[in-house]
């Protein structure tokens, strides 16, 4: 999913290695949303003292705005809280504006545009929330 949702027309780094590294990670939890048996979305989200870093996350085109990426980021934050964690940070290619509104619906704010984010090659924008807020 990475690959064909996320990293398309940038090259593949997000392998199975790097996939798994993450998930042995103690400070890295990993979400998956099923439908029935089909994978349908996947999120990665990286802890730090304060702040978590979502490094992934992505829903199947046939499975978006039916609820799976909503609850999967509302168990991301509320894993953080948990955790004492009062930021998350993530980013979006700026051309994605679905993507965009999407953390925008859910109270991100854009924060900077960074040019040549991925690769080199594409702008993107950094967006956060500040869940004590």
């Amino acid at each position: 999913m990475s690959r064909d949702l996320i990293e398309r027309g940038l090259g593949w780094t997000w392998t199975q290695p790097r996939v798994l590294r993450s998930i042995r990670d103690k400070n890295t939890n990993v979400a998956v949303a099923f439908d029935a048996t089909k994978l349908v979305g996947f999120g990665i989200m990286k802890y730090e003292e304060e702040e978590g870093h979502l490094l992934l996350f992505a829903v199947r085109d046939s499975h978006r705005r039916r609820g799976f990426g909503t609850a999967l980021m509302s168990w991301f934050e509320h894993t953080a809280l948990v955790a004492g964690i009062g930021v998350i940070h993530l980013e979006a290619r700026l051309v994605n504006k679905a993507a965009r509104a999407f953390y925008h619906q859910l109270g991100y704010q854009e924060i900077k545009i960074v040019r040549g984010y991925y690769r080199g090659a594409e702008s993107g924008v950094r967006l956060a929330k500040d869940l004590w807020a």
